[in-house]
């Protein structure tokens, strides 16, 4: 990895960590795009992002807790389905390709968060969960497992469609279902992995950043200037993987 590559994960990592947590999201898929573009040995990739999500949602759900009537019912329904979906997909090998590409495609969920295009449904489509909420938990946790990260930027959105939270129960629930699912992904992977010095500090870095946008997202802070910063830089990285 270059001194530039390495300064531009130093300048934007934190930045990333923030926004996300803000939201109520761990970060993973940025995290794995930054570090993978960047040259991080792949065995150091995964693990990388799944321990700084599991760091920044349990943060992010700390401080979102206290100020919404937290849905356990629903938690634990897409829960009990979803964390054994990501350990099995965090057993699977994807082609280096088809995980760049789908990667890339994932990238296009954040984008569309930060610049609030994700119409919030003020009436519940499903008022019951019975078969629906069973079939996402699945359906998430596997492809989170798989890609290496905790399924919050698939399942926000179709809360928010739904109407079954609203933007605030949204975060909360997003960010304890990261915190599990990622703890499920990480489980799953060979205990074996290091991380160097590098990453540490990086690792460093990102948690202040989330600990920081957790608990000014909670207070109702909105940095746009921030987020059409990070948009461009993950729609430029989107592109990038897609392509390569």
């Amino acid at each position: 990895m270059s001194e530039y590559a390495y300064l531009i994960l130093i300048i934007f990592m934190p930045i990333i960590a923030f926004l996300y947590a803000s939201v109520g999201h761990g970060g993973a898929t940025s995290y794995i795009t930054l570090l993978t573009l960047a040259g991080i040995a792949s065995a150091q990739v995964k693990p990388t992002a799944l321990i700084l999500n599991i760091a920044v949602s349990a943060v992010a759900f700390a401080f979102y807790y206290k100020s919404v009537n937290f849905n356990w019912r629903l938690f634990f329904t897409l829960a009990v389905f979803s964390i054994p979906a990501s350990y099995f997909g965090g057993k699977i090998t994807v082609n280096e390709t088809l995980y760049r590409q789908v990667l890339g495609v994932l990238l296009l969920f954040p984008i569309v968060r930060f610049l609030n295009l994700i119409p919030i449904s003020q009436t519940r489509w499903v008022k019951e969960y019975v078969w629906l909420t069973p079939i996402l938990g699945l359906s998430i946790g596997l492809i989170s497992g798989m890609i290496g990260i905790g399924g919050g930027i698939i399942l926000s959105p179709i809360l928010l469609l739904l109407g079954w939270t609203n933007l605030k129960e949204t975060s909360a629930m997003s960010a304890l279902f990261i915190f599990v699912n990622s703890c499920a992904g990480l489980i799953a992977k060979p205990t074996h992995f290091s991380i160097s010095n590098e990453v540490y500090l990086l690792m460093f870095l990102a948690l202040v950043g989330g600990i920081l946008g957790a608990y000014l997202g909670a207070k109702k802070f909105d940095n746009k200037f921030l987020k059409i910063l990070l948009t461009i830089v993950l729609v430029v990285a989107s592109l990038k993987l897609m392509i390569q």
